[in-house]
């Protein structure tokens, strides 16, 4: 029996991994998918163009050529349907597939597997959906060579909740994991870390986009949990040697930030998104401008530097919204900053948007007129292209755009702007009326 994920030990791979292993069973993990193989293999997929890739399609393929059972999650499972329709798995473990997988090892009729879809004749069969209230599990299955991997600095992500109050209208974690946060015990969460470090681990980041709504109720943030949770990892690390990246700016206190400053590399990841106000309303974002100017100084305050996110091509943006965060990314003058073109995941109001939106009016398709007309990109391409230019001018010490670095931006404007395009292809192609 294996696990694997595309090029990544991913957490959610080795979350699986640990499950199979508990019941008695002795899985192997890969991030070399050619490698998998057997009578059952779990194969969990974080992104949608792995649903467009060769080499994906050919594992699945050869898996069940072989007599082997291909099972599919991951983020990708929000939409069953295109993994279904693009990869021909026997099965896709949709969203918290924790008791799936055991129901799955177990030779349980696949009706009675709880968030499962599998394809029958000409339908699609989904089973009960249903959450995990209890967030107790096995230590992971961890390789031996995860020191050897990077994920934006870190070599493995942890979990420590699940779950978001916002609404964000681009983002499947409420919709998968629901408001409510649910958290895990700190006893089973440092047990977790010196899991990952003995094996080699040497930094950690905690998977967020919440990260201090750990144990909070009602959106409420509980300082003193957060502060207990920061200090018994930074304890087994070393303070250098955790990250605690995304965090909502409206989920911000003083005692968050001194926890921050004391128990990891200092930075937070703010996702502002953009600077025009109308854009936040149609994002459904929840975090008007000035509560974002208020955490990025409470950051500065006690030495935190802050960086920020920001999404570029939104159904509905105009080149007055596109300034307008242009403007605020000038005023804010952040540490780092990360441009993406906004990108549709099943089950969300962005892409209920892209499915009924015109192709002449989305942005990502359409030819850009302007300044970077000679680049023969799309409109958002463009924007993306010239924000990152622009952000670079902006930091606290402002950094002179070199040709490699201008050929590097160019570059990654024009593949996302293509992956964009191939994700909303499929997304119209599966969900659209």
């Amino acid at each position: 029996m294996m696990v694997g994920a595309p090029g990544l030990y991913t957490y959610g791979a080795m979350r699986i991994g640990g499950i199979i292993r508990d019941a008695g069973l002795r899985p192997q993990i890969t991030r070399n998918i050619s490698q998998l193989h057997g009578d059952q293999v779990f194969l969990s997929l974080f992104s949608t163009l792995h649903l467009l890739d060769p080499a994906v399609k050919e594992v699945v393929k050869r898996i069940q050529q072989k007599g082997g059972e291909c099972i599919i999650g991951g983020p990708v499972s929000s939409g069953p349907e295109m993994v279904l329709g693009e990869l021909h798995p026997d099965l896709v473990v949709c969203g918290e597939g924790e008791e799936a997988v055991r129901c799955i090892i177990n030779g349980v009729d696949p009706d009675d597997c709880p968030n499962c879809a599998y394809q029958a004749d000409d339908k699609i069969i989904k089973t009960e959906p249903k959450r995990t209230q209890d967030l107790s599990f096995p230590l992971p299955l961890i390789p031996d060579d995860i020191g050897a991997q990077d994920i934006r600095g870190a070599q493995t992500y942890i979990e420590t909740h699940r779950g978001c109050f916002g609404r964000c209208g681009f983002c499947q974690v409420p919709r998968v994991f629901g408001r409510r946060i649910r958290s895990r015990e700190l006893d089973e969460i440092l047990k977790e870390v010196r899991a990952f470090q003995k094996k080699g681990v040497r930094r950690l980041a905690l998977i967020g986009g919440t990260g201090s709504l750990y144990r909070s109720k009602e959106g409420e943030v509980n300082s003193d949990a957060f502060i207990s949770l920061l200090e018994g990892i930074s304890s087994i690390m070393g303070s250098k040697n955790v990250s605690c990246p995304d965090i909502r700016a409206d989920c911000l206190t003083d005692e968050v930030l001194e926890a921050v400053r004391a128990h990891t590399i200092g930075w937070i990841f703010f996702g502002i998104e953009s600077g025009s106000e109308k854009m936040l309303g149609l994002m459904q974002k929840g975090i008007p401008i000035d509560k974002v100017r208020d955490a990025i100084e409470q950051c500065r305050q006690y030495g935190v530097k802050p960086a920020g996110s920001f999404i570029i091509g939104y159904p509905g943006e105009e080149e007055e919204d596109f300034q307008a965060t242009k403007d605020l990314m000038e005023e804010l003058a952040l540490d780092d900053v990360f441009i993406s073109i906004a990108e549709p995941i099943p089950t969300t109001p962005l892409a209920e948007v892209v499915c009924s939106q015109n192709t002449n009016d989305d942005l990502v398709s359409i030819p850009h007129t302007g300044e970077y007309a000679g680049l023969h990109l799309s409109e958002a391409e463009a924007r993306a292209f010239d924000l990152m230019l622009h952000a670079d001018m902006c930091r606290p010490v402002p950094r002179m755009t070199q040709d490699v670095t201008y050929n590097a931006y160019l570059e990654e404007a024009r593949k996302q702007g293509a992956d964009i395009r191939n994700v909303t292809r499929l997304i119209r192609i599966y969900y659209s009326a």
